[in-house]
């Protein structure tokens, strides 16, 4: 499978850093990925929904580790691209409507 287009979506929010919209093969779309400021550095966050019980599952998500990583890693450099064309944000705003608690 080949991605063919990431797109970046900026935010100025204490975690939530972005949202990715990704294309496959020209042909089929992930929005609402998520770049989060964890507690380790930048992770991606796949989509997801809030189920009954509160918690939040994944709605879309690689199946392997190797395309997991692959993915993780074009989202974060279009990412970082942005950050740099985007130039010196004012600081993060505190309330941000993230749940999930990453």
């Amino acid at each position: 499978m080949e991605i063919t287009e990431v797109r970046i979506h900026l935010r100025n929010e204490a975690r939530l850093k972005a949202f990715a919209t990704v294309t496959f093969n020209n042909a089929f779309v992930v929005h609402n990925m998520k770049v989060v400021n964890g507690n380790n550095g930048l992770i991606v966050c796949m989509p997801s929904r809030k189920i009954k019980d509160g918690t939040y599952k994944d709605i879309a998500h690689p199946i392997n580790n190797e395309f997991r990583g692959k993915l993780e890693q074009l989202i974060l450099k279009e990412y970082e691209k942005e950050v740099a064309k985007a130039g010196p944000m004012p600081e993060p705003t505190q309330t941000e409507g993230f749940a999930e608690g990453y």
